[in-house]
Parts: structure tokens; sequence; C-alpha cells
């Protein structure tokens, strides 16, 4: 449910009525703020509003833009556009894992309905939407940045990798059970090598070669 198109950055209905920075994000918050100079100070709004969403159960509520707005001297306003602006921050709640499925061109070439399709089927939501239980929230997003190991999902700080729809639901499964998947590449692939495996500098280096890296001659 949304807000009316009025009200500007608030998307959720029901908003706290107040939020504060707990005594832990309030050192983080304090140590973001002393990067900058006092006059500069708004500079630090968007790492703080990482910290309030953070601490808001991955949302940020009215609330808490209105506290980091008042807290860095901002018109209220002007935070809100911020907020707004950035689809990493979400204005109404999301399950406790966030699904983001990137379906850009190289991942959608890579397979990204079918990902999408697993979230479905295992799920019982589509995009937008969260379980009724509150555990899982799957959304579409733009370019995840890690096209090299398309198709790419993103879930909380991780990225997972070389997925298909077995291994998404394979996922899913694991998250469900309270496990933490292991991110990266889902097929074993290092780093961002080809799918079938090295093709160039596949041999041991020469020995002083070997010697040379080990001792950063070139350095």
């Amino acid at each position: 449910m949304s807000a009316s198109a009025s009200d500007g950055a608030v998307v959720a209905v029901h908003q706290p009525d107040s939020f504060a920075f707990s005594a832990e994000y309030a050192a983080a918050a304090e140590q973001i703020e002393g990067r900058y100079p006092p006059e500069k100070r708004a500079s630090a709004v968007i790492p703080l509003l990482h910290l309030a969403q953070r601490q808001h159960a991955n949302w940020l509520p009215k609330a808490a833009m209105d506290y980091v707005a008042d807290r860095l001297g901002m018109a209220r306003i002007r935070v809100y556009e911020v907020a707004t602006f950035y689809t990493m921050f979400n204005k109404e709640p999301v399950g406790k894992h966030l699904i983001q499925v990137c379906t850009t061109t190289p991942c959608w070439l890579r397979g990204s309905d079918e990902v999408l399709g697993a979230c479905k089927r295992r799920l019982g939501i589509g995009p937008g939407e969260t379980t009724p239980d509150g555990q899982f929230t799957v959304v579409e997003v733009e370019c995840a940045g890690a096209c090299v190991n398309a198709p790419v999902v993103a879930i909380g700080d991780d990225y997972y990798e070389d997925l298909d729809g077995p291994a998404m639901v394979a996922l899913l499964d694991q998250l469900a059970r309270g496990e933490s998947p292991t991110p990266g590449s889902q097929t074993g692939r290092r780093g961002s090598c080809p799918a079938t495996g090295p093709t160039t500098l596949t041999n041991q280096p020469l020995p002083s070669a070997a010697a040379d890296l080990a001792t950063g001659a070139d350095d």
C-alpha cells in the first residue's frame, strides 16, 4: 500500500511516530560526520540514511529521514529528495531477506528470467511482493555491476553469481532454513575467468618469473 502521491517521500502507509539512532549507530554516525568539515555536514546524508535503514529493519521511514535532516541541519525536503532518488533506500517495509534480481540485458541474456521464475515458484510471490511471513521480498533491479558473472542476485550485502533456476531455489532453501549461503559464483568459477575455465596463463610461470612475482622485483 502506498501513501498519496502528494506526500513526496512517504511510501508506506503505516509509519512509526519517531526515530533516533541507538547508541551503537549514533557512534557510527559521529564517526561518519567527523569526515566532513562543519560547513559540509550535509555530505554525510547518504551514509547516515544507510545507517538509519540498517537500524530500522532495512527500510527507511519518514521519521528516520526527518531525524537525519535535523541532525545534519538540512531542510527535510532535501533529505526526502535524496531518499526517493536512490533505489537502494527502501521506503516501505521489506522482508528479512531482500532478493534483488538483476534483469538488465547481460543478466537477461544469461537467464535472469529463469532466476526470477524460480523465486516466484519457490516463494509464491512476484517482483515487488513480500511473503506473508515477512521473510522474503523480491525486487527487480537494474545493472548490479557484475555482468561478467551473470546472472546475478544481491541478497543483503552479498552477491550470488552464475545462477540458474535450481541454484536460486537452493539459495532460497538455505535462507529459509536459517543458513548463510556462500556468496560469489555458484558454479565454482574463479574470479571472472571464462565459464569453461581459464584459456590463458594456464601453465605454471617459469622459475625466474615466479621469483619476480614473489619478491616484487618489478616494483
